[in-house]
């Protein structure tokens, strides 16, 4: 049941990825992604030194005040790792994604109704984004795309470390798609399902909450402008 609190003219939506276009267990997802990425290098760094070293550089990354790209950001911190530059150990991680990235698909299920709502927002010719947290690589993103199975769109943007200067719930994350988008933000509606998603009404934008498993309704949510289920968009578009 969708719960309407105001009316706005949408020109462009905003889609988070995991739990909205993607059911996801991040419980399991995370944890996973650590694990097969530092085994890449083993031969190289000690899995639990790459591990410590991706959670200081991934919370730089959250912290990241806009002077330089997410993956600046990142590099800076994660390298030098135990001696390696990042030269030397980049191929290493595009083998991974190329390769066994992949097998993190088991941890996600494909949502039946997500092809059908973004579909639906090509054919009434509005922009369509995907807001995802950009703390990792375009392949890695383009991959779950084609896990919730809308690989296929020609999204107007697609964040990700290396375009986004800060991460959400930093404000400056969706002022920044704002600005590429060029569409003031009370006609850019934000989905998502968690309480980062819903501070884009600070910035002015209508926000629509889709709960799923990572949901938590403890925290600090901003009072959403639309609530229900992610077919329920299509009822105010």
């Amino acid at each position: 049941m969708i719960h309407v609190k105001q009316n706005h003219t949408i020109k462009a939506v905003l889609f988070d990825l995991d739990g909205t276009l993607i059911d996801v267990d991040l419980k399991k997802f995370i944890p996973g992604y650590l694990k097969l990425l530092s085994e890449s290098i083993a031969h190289l760094v000690p899995q639990k030194k790459v591990i410590s070293k991706l959670l200081k550089a991934s919370e730089a990354v959250n912290n990241n005040d806009g002077t330089q790209t997410n993956d600046s950001r990142f590099a800076e911190i994660f390298f030098p790792l135990e001696g390696f530059t990042r030269e030397e150990i980049q191929p290493y991680f595009d083998e991974f994604y190329e390769t066994k990235f992949v097998e993190l698909k088991k941890f996600t299920k494909k949502k039946e109704s997500a092809r059908h709502v973004v579909q639906h927002v090509f054919e009434k010719n509005l922009k369509a984004v995907v807001a995802t947290t950009p703390v990792l690589p375009l392949t890695a993103i383009k991959q779950r795309l084609d896990w919730a199975g809308v690989g296929d769109f020609n999204f107007a943007l697609i964040t990700h470390i290396e375009n986004s200067r800060a991460n959400k719930p930093n404000l400056m994350y969706y002022e920044e798609i704002i600005d590429f988008l060029g569409i003031p933000p009370e006609h850019c509606l934000m989905v998502g399902d968690e309480a980062k998603d819903m501070v884009a009404a600070k910035i002015g934008c209508p926000t629509f909450l889709v709960e799923s498993s990572n949901t938590d309704l403890t925290q600090s949510i901003l009072e959403p402008s639309y609530q229900g289920n992610l077919e329920d968009i299509l009822k105010i578009l």
